[in-house]
């Protein structure tokens, strides 16, 4: 659904609308929207200039369109709810007519749109207007039935950009600005769903999930378990135990490859700023607090924001600070002596943290998740899982923690296996995963962990762990699981398989291959979708983590 309104150009003025979305002959015609808006004057002091007599008899270089991405990926997402919104025989049609790059408006347009849907990114996507031909607009910090007025910033495939101007209709339903607890909310990257109420946010990232296994994973629908709930997490706000501000270098000081980097005309007015992406723009937005960390964290970005003010001359280059929340020391008993949070910025510092009656270190440059307060959750429903339906004779007795990090699901789950082994590209990962096993009292004899990749594993179980009491934790990195992994996976075809995901879409992929392969073998028993859920470690944001539990039948 969408409103026919009104198109304003640069100066403001009201203009009927055109099936062009052009107002002003000066204004280059872009055909393919490879611009942003902040190129435009260059553009056209370019279009003004003495033409030079070489390039007049130059042929205009071909359009290339760009590489398809990822599959996966954020844009690949969003090119999926755009298809969807539009529908697949339209996206044909201007693909076939090569017209999928060509935008019928121009920067600078202005609409007033009705949202259709939320994106699986959480943009709002909208339509444009008739006349104009069937043409995508994705909208920040808009919700769907909202009327808005908005201003054209960038095109991609089928699609435009916009920055949200005004909401002249709000969905009162869904919208409630009361909420929202950040003074920087509508322009900062980070969060996008602060102005819902909490329940609204997970039944939307309940839908992602949804999408992505009918997008992504090739399976019939009555082989995709139906989606739980979304698991909430304890903490809706001061959850976040790691931020990254960064800030760029005066623009006398930038060097590259030991030279001075040209200056550039927005480097006159250019300010030391330290925070975060802002939303659209290629700037930096300067953040003095963060709602969604600790407070140990935001009582530490004072003091870490002046030390980079007062020693700003001295970088040659962009840099991004870490502050990462840890217990200053491990308490005997932490319900009798609460333990105290201290800030840590050194990189190769050692980091403390307690997850449940569990404890772990680790290197404050490395990985391990960011929200501690939902993680005993998540962990608990993991052991649910691979115990769920199993009787004494068929409860796995092995397990197998594939990408295991520091070893937060090895060590959790120890106590319900006779024999547990992780494997972690990451030498200094796998360091950690056994001094680990050793803080909590695990012997490297029941609770090993070796480096290398994730598929070298199977190598050193097989004839070891019973196939048909080990249950595997998937838990990849955001591009889920490679070929090799999955090969030998299904080789050695455990009894359950955990998948845990910071990428639903990769997830639903992989899960898709295992599911699919094993169908098709008459021979061989084959896996089944057991369960799917997600879980929100990210509230106030559109990002899902998700668990699907597989069985062998």
């Amino acid at each position: 659904m969408s409103a026919v309104g009104t198109v304003r150009s640069r100066d403001s003025s009201p203009m009927p609308s055109s099936p062009s979305g052009t107002h002003n002959a000066k204004k280059p015609r872009l055909e393919y929207g490879l611009l942003a808006e902040d190129e435009i004057p260059a553009a056209l002091q370019e279009s003004s200039a003495a033409p030079d007599k070489e390039k007049a008899f130059r042929k205009p270089k071909k359009f290339k369109a760009p590489p398809p991405p990822e599959p996966g990926s954020a844009d690949d997402v969003s090119w999926r709810d755009i298809v969807q919104l539009l529908g697949q025989d339209v996206v044909d049609a201007a693909s076939a007519s090569k017209t999928d790059y060509k935008s019928p408006v121009v920067f600078g347009d202005e609409f007033e749109l009705v949202v259709d849907m939320l994106s699986s990114n959480g943009e709002a996507l909208a339509r444009l207007p008739a006349p104009h031909p069937p043409w995508a607009v994705k909208i920040p910090f808009a919700l769907p039935q909202e009327t808005v007025r908005v201003k054209i910033v960038k095109h991609t495939r089928m699609a435009s950009h916009a920055d949200l101007l005004e909401i002249v209709k709000p969905n009162d339903e869904l919208r409630d600005m009361s909420r929202v607890r950040c003074q920087y909310f509508g322009k900062c990257a980070g969060c996008q769903y602060q102005m819902l109420s909490y329940d609204k946010q997970l039944e939307f990232k309940s839908t992602v999930v949804e999408k992505a296994y009918k997008n992504y994973s090739g399976l019939d629908a009555s082989d995709v378990a139906p989606v739980l709930p979304t698991m909430a997490s304890p903490l809706q706000y001061g959850y976040r135990t790691k931020i990254t501000p960064h800030f760029d270098a005066p623009p006398e000081n930038r060097m590259r490859k030991g030279k001075h980097v040209a200056k550039k005309a927005k480097d006159a007015t250019w300010e030391l700023k330290i925070g975060f992406e802002e939303r659209g723009k290629p700037n930096t937005l300067d953040i003095e607090e963060c709602p969604i960390a600790t407070q140990c964290l935001n009582d530490a970005l004072g003091p870490a924001r002046e030390k980079v003010k007062s020693t700003i001359h001295t970088y040659k280059r962009a840099a991004t600070l870490l502050l990462r929340d840890s217990l200053e020391s491990f308490a005997p008993d932490p319900v009798a002596q609460p333990e105290t949070h201290v800030c840590i910025s050194d990189h190769k510092a050692v980091v403390r943290e307690r997850v449940g009656a569990h404890i772990f270190e680790f290197p404050a440059g490395s990985f391990f998740q960011n929200n501690n307060a939902i993680l005993p959750t998540l962990v608990s429903y993991v052991k649910s899982a691979i115990e769920d339906m199993s009787t004494p004779d068929t409860r796995p007795t092995h397990l197998v923690d594939a990408y295991c990090g520091s070893g937060l699901f090895s060590i959790t789950l120890a106590s319900a296996f006779e024999k547990v082994v992780g494997v972690e590209i990451d030498e200094q990962a796998i360091k950690a995963a056994r001094a680990n096993a050793a803080l909590n009292g695990l012997p490297a004899d029941r609770c090993a962990f070796t480096a290398g990749k994730a598929e070298a594993i199977f190598a050193s179980v097989l004839g070891v762990f019973p196939a048909e009491r080990t249950a595997v934790v998937i838990d990849p990195p955001r591009k889920g699981c490679d070929e090799r992994f999955l090969k030998q996976l299904l080789e050695f075809r455990p009894a359950t398989l955990v998948y845990v995901s910071c990428n639903v879409h990769t997830q639903a992929r992989d899960v898709g291959l295992i599911v699919g392969r094993t169908k098709g073998d008459e021979e061989g028993r084959r896996y089944r979708m057991e369960s799917l859920r997600g879980f929100d470690l990210f509230p106030q944001t559109a990002h899902v983590e998700s668990v699907a539990v597989l069985r062998l039948v």
